[in-house]
């Protein structure tokens, strides 16, 4: 299986056509991958465990984030049940797309979430390890 998604969207008239980037625990240059790309935004979903509290969110500094969420820097769900796993992460180079699929994310059935989740991440392996 490819590690990409395809997904269209249309914002305000306009059909844009992107290809989400999703990216395994074992790519070994993740980290140089992150931190190298310029105005990239990021829609990810942390975890507490395999199959627990998912929250989705989007950011333009995935890994500046992530360090938040993990120290409890951020109030509210993440620091409240202890969601600090990066278990998904999808990339893209616009902003509206990236928040257009964050809310269609929320708005997914959880069986959906975890579906998406273990299709790229079966072992719920905590992404951000790489950083």
């Amino acid at each position: 299986m490819s590690p990409a998604l395809d997904a269209g969207s249309s914002l305000r008239g306009v059909s844009y056509r992107l290809r989400f980037q999703v990216y395994a625990r074992n790519d070994r240059n993740l980290k140089h991958t992150v931190q190298s790309m310029s105005n990239t935004y990021y829609v990810y979903i942390l975890s507490n465990k395999k199959n627990g509290t998912l929250y989705v969110g989007v950011t333009s500094n995935l890994e500046k984030r992530v360090y938040e969420h993990k120290h409890n820097l951020v109030d509210g769900l993440t620091s409240k049940y202890s969601v600090h796993e990066l278990v998904y992460f999808e990339e893209t180079e616009n902003v509206q797309i990236a928040l257009t699929r964050e809310k269609t994310l929320k708005k997914w059935k959880r069986s959906w979430k975890i579906a998406l989740i273990e299709k790229m991440n079966p072992y719920w392996k905590d992404l951000s390890q790489n950083f």
